[in-house]
């Protein structure tokens, strides 16, 4: 009871409550997006969100860049599909519910092995030798078959047993399943920030030098956090093969390794709740976004372009802006601004947009004639008054968005300025 309370009191009635919503919003999600596509996206989100948040005990905790994190998941999805086959066939006695817990004890192996070598190393060397193990394995996936099943991959079956009805076969079993791995998984991690571990990890990132003077080994504090990471990395790689049922060398490709980098850098990497925005985001791009256009990586590459630009802490960091201002006060007279910024940004959009989908469809649909259909409105690709129209549009839009954008600035400095000397008194008071 006593150990009880202390847990209670040192997590707090907020951060209690914080988790509670977090645990009923993945339960309830189902009631709300009841279709088939709904269900499957809501599972793809609670993988990606335990991946993403194992990526960033990496770069957001440790500073830590790897262009290689997919190896675990992948590598960890691989024995866990095998397992379950294996399950299957009555070989390998364990139930489907735990197919996950084997990636992760096949993630957490693989960490250990490549780990040791890659954390020798920090900052850029660390990258580049998580690229260049991140390549081997890759290839490694095309050239052993007998493991990785060549091109075609490796396909197993879920439902190998029955117990209380429960045969992981309709899709609502399977989302329950990776929500209930979601919840403690991310209860896991953040209790990780937690530990003197995580804590050590913070201080690797922010001054390693400070951390070796007072006498912490900065490699084996990397190396353990490394092989933690990439255990909830295995972990969702067996989510992955679980909700699938099957895994290819593409989930040990770099661009799974960058989509991992760059949702986590655009949901904030700096906040815990970060990465949890962009993996909803990454399920909704390579999801929603892919069916509706064919230059969604293009456009995807410009978000993250105009983020690095003006909001580099990401998504997380601009909530976390905005709730101080809230907090004092000072958010209702910046509502205008944010709306005119928003319609600024709408109309560069259009422009923007139209010139991009007029040269895919030069491209790729001319066949089907020279007109497209685009935010309801026929656009003539070959028509020269169309393009002009286009980048008129784009450029009035992107002028306006700018000037906008400096005047609000110099607002939100005022504020500011005002929030400061509104602490300075109380604390003077």
């Amino acid at each position: 009871m006593t150990s009880s309370a202390n847990l209670y009191g040192a997590l707090g009635a907020r951060d209690m409550t914080v988790w509670v919503l977090f645990a009923a919003v993945l339960l309830a999600a189902p009631l709300v997006f009841s279709s088939g596509l709904g269900i499957t996206m809501l599972s793809q989100v609670g993988i990606a969100i335990v991946a993403c948040l194992s990526f960033n005990m990496l770069l957001g905790q440790g500073g830590m860049l790897s262009f290689g994190h997919a190896v675990y998941s992948g590598l960890g999805s691989f024995v866990a599909i095998h397992a379950l086959k294996a399950a299957g066939a009555g070989t390998f006695p364990v139930p489907v519910s735990l197919i996950p817990l084997v990636g992760g004890i096949a993630g957490l192996g693989f960490a250990v092995l490549f780990g040791f070598v890659t954390t020798k190393k920090s900052g850029t060397t660390f990258a580049m030798i998580t690229l260049g193990i991140g390549e081997l394995v890759f290839a490694a996936s095309l050239m052993i078959p007998e493991f990785f099943g060549g091109e075609a991959g490796v396909a197993a079956n879920r439902v190998v047993g029955k117990g209380g009805g429960i045969t992981f076969g309709p899709q609502i079993q399977v989302y329950y399943l990776l929500a209930l791995y979601t919840i403690v998984c991310t209860a896991g991690m953040y209790a990780f920030t937690r530990t003197p571990l995580g804590r050590m990890l913070n201080a690797v990132r922010d001054n390693p030098e400070r951390v070796e003077f007072i006498g912490y080994n900065t490699q084996r504090v990397r190396y353990i956090s490394f092989i933690i990471a990439g255990f909830f990395a295995g972990v969702a790689g067996g989510m992955y093969a679980l909700n699938f049922e099957i895994a290819t060398a593409e989930v040990v490709g770099a661009a799974r390794s960058g989509a991992y980098l760059l949702f986590t850098f655009l949901g904030g990497a700096t906040f815990f709740f970060g990465p949890i925005i962009g993996a909803v985001l990454m399920v909704v791009a390579f999801v929603l976004l892919s069916e509706f256009t064919k230059a969604w990586l293009l456009y995807l590459g410009l978000v993250f372009l105009l983020m690095v630009m003006y909001a580099p802490g990401g998504i997380a960091s601009l909530i976390m802006m905005n709730l101080r201002v809230a907090k004092f006060g000072k958010l209702r007279g910046l509502l205008g601004w944010y709306a005119l910024l928003a319609l600024t940004a709408v109309v560069t959009f259009c422009g923007v947009a139209s010139l991009i989908e007029m040269v895919y469809h030069l491209q790729l649909n001319e066949a089907m004639g020279p007109v497209l259909h685009f935010l309801g409105v026929d656009l003539d690709a070959k028509s020269v008054a169309t393009w002009v129209g286009a980048l008129a549009v784009a450029g009035v839009g992107f002028a306006l968005f700018e000037f906008t954008r400096r005047r609000f600035a110099v607002r939100w400095g005022d504020v500011q300025g005002e929030i400061e000397a509104a602490i300075r008194a109380r604390e003077a008071a």
